[in-house]
């Protein structure tokens, strides 16, 4: 490593801290750190995995601090982009609830497929546990990577700006991710050297930072009302029929309404109906007697006229 490549390498990785304490400060002032915690807890950490792996002189203390931040990261990694997608959802709680779900199988999965690879690996140069963080790692990327390519595409249906923090931070890591698992590829191609996928994942990195800079310092606009959005509405509403089917020949509802007019019949009339009810009465039995009344007449008429 040359003197200009290593002066170059450690001002773009001094500067990793330099911009994760101005997007910590800027969330913290502006109380973004309460919306997106796990983002807010990435970028702290990330700030004292610097402090510690930078001042060491011991190879093996820093050999181990950075694979071990590193995991950590990948952890956080993934809950950001769990986090942004719950922002995005946030109007539509059904939608919200199956990613959910569907976060949590990726996260098994992932498990899964680092624990089979890290058990299946023979390399005399990486570790059964460091082959499993990678392989965690790779995953990782290729989900924020599909977490931008979704809200690229989608955004417009789900009522998200463009310039809405959950989309920065999207933005951030799926950018970087992509140009990550392209310097994979091209390292395993022997395209590229050690010190050139360095380089150029470090800058990448800093170019997710300063996006991510600047979405803090810009101001999310307000979110397009949800009545507007016909087609997450309709995905909203036939997810809510899949989880609460109800068959067109079902019984409930008549159930339901005979129900209903038993319980009014019970209940009996509410006070108002009594007074009308009480009034039509006295009008009735008012009717009978004067019918009655006339009827006597009637007969005593009747009467007086058979003695003529």
């Amino acid at each position: 490593m040359g003197d200009k490549f290593r002066i170059l390498y450690y001002a773009l990785w001094i500067a990793h801290p330099v911009l994760q304490s101005f997007i910590a400060v800027v969330m913290f002032r502006r109380g973004l750190h309460r919306k997106f915690k796990f983002f807010f807890a990435y970028i702290v950490t990330q700030i004292f995995a610097f402090a510690l792996t930078f001042p060491l002189r011991s190879y093996h203390a820093w050999f181990y601090i950075s694979w071990f931040s590193t995991a950590i990261s990948v952890g956080f990694g993934f809950k950001v982009i769990h986090e942004a997608f719950l922002d995005a959802f946030r109007p539509f709680h059904t939608l919200r609830d199956l990613g959910t779900v569907l976060f949590q199988w990726a996260g098994l999965v992932m498990l899964l497929v680092a624990v089979v690879v890290s058990l299946s690996t023979n390399s005399s140069d990486t570790l059964p546990w460091m082959e499993a963080i990678l392989t965690t790692q790779r995953c990782v990327r290729i989900i924020q990577v599909g977490m931008v390519l979704f809200l690229v595409f989608f955004a417009k249906y789900m009522g998200v700006s463009r310039l809405q923090h959950s989309f920065g931070i999207a933005l951030g890591f799926g950018l970087f991710a992509m140009v990550e698992l392209s310097l994979v590829a091209s390292y395993v191609g022997e395209h590229l050297g050690t010190h050139a996928v360095d380089l150029i994942n470090m800058c990448a990195y800093n170019c997710a930072l300063l996006i991510w800079l600047g979405y803090a310092f810009v101001k999310s606009p307000a979110r397009e009302a949800p009545s507007t959005l016909f087609r997450p509405q309709r995905w909203e509403q036939g997810l809510t029929d899949v989880h609460h089917p109800l068959p067109a020949d079902s019984l409930i509802p008549m159930f339901e309404g005979m129900v209903d007019r038993a319980l009014s019949r019970t209940q009996g009339p509410p006070p108002a109906a009594q007074e009308s009810a009480g009034v039509v009465q006295g009008l009735a039995s008012r009717a009978a007697a004067a019918a009655a009344g006339g009827q006597v007449l009637a007969e005593r008429a009747g009467r007086s006229d058979s003695r003529e």
